[in-house]
C-alpha cells in the first residue's frame, strides 16, 4: 500500500510536461499531414491548402469545447479520485457523457451550415468547392470521434497517465498518414478522402486511448475501495462550471481566425494570401506545442501545490517554466521559421507569390510566440488555483481589446511602413498578445503572492 503521508507531487513541470510535449507534437503533425498532401492535388493545390485555412477556425472551435469539457472532466474526476467518492465519478461519466451528446449534434449542424453556406464563406470558387468538400467531412466525422474522445482522455490523466494521451497522438498521426496516402494516391479521392483519412485517423486515437482508459478503471474498481458518501446536486452543473470559462478563451481565438480569414478571403489575390496564412497558421500551432503542452502541465501541478499550500514551489516551478519557454523560442524557434519555413512554404504551394508571403511571415512567428507564450503558461495557472474568472477576462482583452483591432490595423497600415499587410497582420497580432501577457504575468504574480501570506 502506499504510504499515504507521501506527498503528492514528485515530478516538477517538465518532466510531466515532457510526454505532452510529444504528444501535442504529434498531434499537431496530424495537421501538417492535411496540408502536405493537399498540397499535391493537380491544379488545386493552392485551393486545397486555402480551404484547410478557412476550415481551421471551425475546427479551433471544435477544439475549444474539446479542451473545456476534458479539463472539467479531468479536475473534477481527480477531485473524486483524490477523494475514493466511487459514486461521484459515476455521476460525472455519466454527465460528460449528455455533454459529448449535445457537442456532437451541435457540429453536425454546423457542418451542414459549411456544407450549405461554402460559397458565401470561400467566394473564389475553387476555394469553395474544396472548402465544401473538406470541411463537412472534417467537421461531421470528427464531431463523433473528437468529442467522444473527451472520455478516455480525462480517465487517463486523472490516473496520472501522460503516455496514454502521448501514444494515442502518434496513433491518429500514423494512421491518417497510411490513410491518405491510400485515399490520395490509390483512389483518387482529392480533398474528400484528405479530410476522410484525418477523421478515421482520429478515430484510431479515440480506439487506443478508450482501452488504456478501461484497463484502469478496471483495476481501480477492483482494487481500494472507493465507496466514501459524496455525491453532486447537479453533476453536469459542477461540470459547466468549470468547462464553460476554459471554452470561451479557445471560442475567443476561434473569432479570430473567422475574423482574420475573412480578411484575407477579400483580398484581390485572396487564394495566395489565405494559402500563405494557412501554412502560418499550421506552423505557428506546430512550434507552440511545447509551451501549450507545459500549461496543460501546469494546471495539475499547480492544483496540487496549491492544495498543499506550497505557493513557493509553484513560483519555482513556474520561474522555470517561462525560462524553459524563452530559451525554446529564442534557440528552436527562431532558427527553424526563419531558415525551414520558407523551405516549407514552397514545397506546400504551387503559386511563388503564396510561397513569398508564406515567406515573409515566417520571420514574424518568433516574435508573436515570445510575446504570446506565457499567456498559455500563466492562464492554466489560475485555472489550477481554481480561479476561472482570471483567465476569462484575459482571454476577452486579447481578443476584443488587442490582437483583433491591432492585427486589422496591422494589415491596413501595413504598406505606410514597408510591410506587406500579411506581415502587417501577424505584428499587430504580436504586439496585443504581448500587452496581455504583461497583465496576465503581473496577474498571476500578484495572485500567488496575496495566497503565500
Amino acid at each position: 500500500m502506499p504510504d499515504s503521508n507521501k506527498a503528492p507531487v514528485t515530478k516538477g513541470l517538465l518532466p510531466l510536461a515532457a510526454p505532452l510535449i510529444l504528444s501535442f507534437w504529434f498531434r499537431s503533425l496530424f495537421a501538417w499531414v492535411d496540408t502536405a498532401f493537399a498540397a499535391t492535388i493537380d491544379g488545386l493545390g493552392d485551393a486545397s491548402v486555402a480551404a484547410i485555412g478557412l476550415a481551421l477556425p471551425f475546427e479551433f472551435m471544435m477544439i475549444a469545447c474539446w479542451v473545456g469539457t476534458s479539463n472539467a472532466l479531468t479536475s473534477r474526476l481527480s477531485a473524486a479520485m483524490g477523494a475514493r467518492q466511487g459514486a461521484k465519478i459515476a455521476q460525472l461519466l455519466q454527465s460528460a457523457r449528455r455533454i459529448v451528446f449535445m457537442l456532437g449534434g451541435l457540429f453536425l449542424v454546423v457542418a451542414a451550415g459549411v456544407y450549405s453556406f461554402a460559397d458565401a464563406i470561400a467566394p473564389d470558387p475553387l476555394v469553395a468547392q474544396q472548402f465544401r468538400a473538406y470541411g463537412t467531412i472534417l467537421l461531421a466525422g470528427s464531431s463523433l470521434a473528437t468529442f467522444w474522445s473527451i472520455l478516455p482522455d480525462s480517465i487517463v490523466k486523472a490516473h496520472h497517465d501522460m503516455k496514454t494521451t502521448m501514444w494515442s497522438g502518434i496513433a491518429s498521426t500514423s494512421l491518417n498518414l497510411v490513410l491518405n496516402a491510400l485515399f490520395l494516391f490509390v483512389f483518387h479521392w482529392g480533398i474528400f478522402g484528405i479530410g476522410l483519412a484525418t477523421v478515421l485517423g482520429r478515430f484510431g486515437g479515440l480506439a487506443y486511448a478508450t482501452i488504456r482508459a478501461n484497463a484502469l478503471e478496471r483495476a481501480r474498481t477492483a482494487g481500494a475501495s472507493f465507496d466514501e458518501p459524496g455525491l453532486f446536486e447537479s453533476p453536469l452543473r459542477a461540470l459547466l462550471t468549470l468547462a464553460l470559462p476554459a471554452s470561451m478563451a479557445f471560442v475567443f481565438m476561434a473569432f479570430e481566425g473567422f475574423t482574420f480569414n475573412g480578411l484575407l478571403s477579400r483580398a484581390e489575390n485572396a487564394t495566395d494570401y489565405l494559402a500563405a496564412w494557412s501554412i502560418l497558421d499550421r506552423m505557428g500551432r506546430f512550434l507552440i506545442m511545447p509551451i501549450i503542452a507545459m500549461g496543460v502541465a501546469a494546471l495539475p501541478l499547480v492544483a496540487r501545490l496549491s492544495g498543499a499550500g506550497d505557493y513557493k514551489r509553484i513560483g519555482k516551478e513556474l520561474r522555470v517554466g517561462f525560462l524553459a519557454m524563452y530559451a525554446f523560442v529564442l534557440l528552436f524557434v527562431a532558427p527553424f521559421a526563419i531558415f525551414v519555413g520558407p523551405l516549407v512554404a514552397r514545397e506546400l504551394t504551387e503559386s511563388q507569390e503564396a510561397a513569398r508571403l508564406a515567406s515573409l511571415g515566417m520571420f514574424w512567428l518568433p516574435l508573436g510566440m515570445i510575446l504570446g507564450g506565457p499567456l498559455f503558461l500563466s492562464r492554466p495557472v489560475f485555472e489550477g488555483l481554481q480561479l476561472a474568472r482570471p483567465g476569462l477576462i484575459l482571454s476577452a482583452l486579447r481578443t476584443f481589446a488587442l490582437v483583433v483591432p491591432l492585427g486589422l490595423l496591422g494589415y491596413h497600415r501595413a504598406t505606410a511602413i514597408g510591410l506587406d499587410p500579411i506581415e502587417g497582420l501577424l505584428l499587430g497580432g504580436a504586439l496585443g498578445s504581448g500587452v496581455v501577457a504583461v497583465v496576465s504575468f503581473l496577474w498571476m504574480r500578484q495572485t500567488l503572492r496575496a495566497r503565500s501570506i
